[in-house]
């Protein structure tokens, strides 16, 4: 029997470093961090990494169901480890807005304070449950949208995100139990916006190269 070797589902994947010390943050401890990053985010990246190696030993005799159960936790496991990527790369900062990303919410919502309420209220919805909160560049028209997930499923197709906060309760339950809200006010004290303009910035350029493709 011939071995087919398969680089999309290798099982391979690795934690990302956190870009900051586990001590750095504001009124986010220690303990919490490091819980979330080794067990959530390492949870996901581990189990992202066993859905694939079950799913390279599909074949045609796989019941369909089972390779559906398959691919919904596949998917699952996967955009948690994009999406904790994501929020730990835009943690470490002052929280202090500045830059292009920072006029450009404020023309998309009128002003910064704005956009601000919109978010905060969005990932408070959340509070109690699951989900993520998160602004994301929308590739094909190059604007701004503040996106709620309930789940690690549901995403804006064919957008970026920018600025990531995990609602999920392992994100604040250690240090804030149900207080919610005492959490968000400590996430955005700590926003990298230096990172969130660097990644508005590669959202720009990937939105004109669509557009300049999509009219050629």
């Amino acid at each position: 029997m011939t071995t087919i070797t398969m680089p999309a589902l290798a099982g391979k994947h690795v934690l990302k470093p956190l870009p900051f010390a586990p001590t750095a943050l504001k009124r986010l401890s220690e303990k919490l961090i490091v819980s979330h990053y080794e067990n959530n985010y390492g949870g996901a990246v581990r189990n992202l990494n066993n859905l694939e190696k079950q799913l390279a030993q599909v074949t045609k005799d796989t019941p369909a169901f089972v390779v559906g159960g398959l691919r919904q936790h596949e998917l699952m496991y996967r955009n948690s480890m994009t999406l904790h990527e994501a929020y730990f790369g835009n943690l470490g900062g002052d929280g202090r807005a500045a830059g292009d990303i920072a006029s450009a919410i404020a023309a998309a919502y009128g002003s910064m304070d704005a956009w601000e309420t919109h978010f905060r209220l969005t990932g408070a919805s959340l509070g109690g449950g699951s989900g993520w909160a998160i602004l994301a560049f929308e590739l094909m028209t190059g604007e701004l949208r503040t996106v709620w997930s309930g789940h690690h499923t549901q995403v804006l197709e064919t957008a970026l995100p920018l600025l990531v906060m995990d609602m999920y309760e392992h994100s604040y339950q250690m240090d804030y139990g149900a207080a919610a809200l005492n959490y968000i006010d400590a996430f955005f004290a700590n926003v990298q916006w230096d990172e969130v303009n660097h990644r508005f910035a590669q959202a720009q350029t990937l939105h004109r190269t669509l557009v300049k493709e999509a009219g050629s």
